[in-house]
């Protein structure tokens, strides 16, 4: 049995929270006692409570928010952080997170993201660089020369998360030009 993944959210909102909770209610992930706004002594917290992935508000992050969005992922570095997203949020703010999670994105979805999002320790200890079975079709999209939008489209799922998967892509591959991840997807059979 492998071990439960421990989520901390950070939304002052009980429906939201709530509702987060129900779709990811499985045998995959257990919940920490949530929090309704940012304290200040959030990142010490989470060198305690150790989560593995902290899903929270950008919004609830005090000026200034980078420096404060950097503190926590110091704390913890090998916790995933994601964006809780259900109002608009700067673009630059929302890169310094894992990847984003839209709450108008399909309940299904949403198990999946998470799981993808966080890497455990002992898969970075063995250098797995596989890419996830998500990773795989959006590669194979990028090979044939999708936008980020078209494949958020043709995927279902949100623009944010197309972007984060293919940073994955970058990083497990090494190759940062799409003709060179479409050489990839050929060599690999994908297409």
């Amino acid at each position: 049995m492998k071990p439960k993944i421990n989520i901390l959210i950070v939304e002052p909102s009980d429906i939201i929270r709530c509702g987060l909770e129900s779709i990811l209610d499985s045998e995959d992930f257990s919940f920490l006692a949530p929090l309704r706004d940012v304290p200040a002594d959030l990142p010490s917290r989470l060198g305690r409570i150790q989560p593995d992935i902290l899903i929270l508000n950008p919004n609830l992050l005090p000026m200034p928010q980078r420096m404060t969005l950097s503190q926590i992922m110091q704390a913890r570095p090998q916790m995933s952080v994601v964006a809780l997203v259900y109002q608009y949020v700067e673009p630059q703010l929302l890169q310094g997170f894992k990847t984003v999670l839209d709450i108008r994105m399909q309940a299904s979805h949403i198990p999946q993201l998470l799981r993808e999002s966080y890497l455990p320790p002992s898969s970075e200890e063995t250098e797995n660089y596989d890419l996830s079975e998500r990773e795989s079709e959006v590669l194979v999209e990028v090979a044939k020369g999708l936008s980020s939008k078209e494949i958020a489209d043709k995927l279902n799922i949100s623009i944010h998360t197309v972007n984060t998967h293919r940073k994955n892509i970058t990083a497990k591959t090494g190759i940062k030009s799409v003709a060179g991840l479409a050489v990839y997807a050929m060599l690999h059979n994908l297409v």
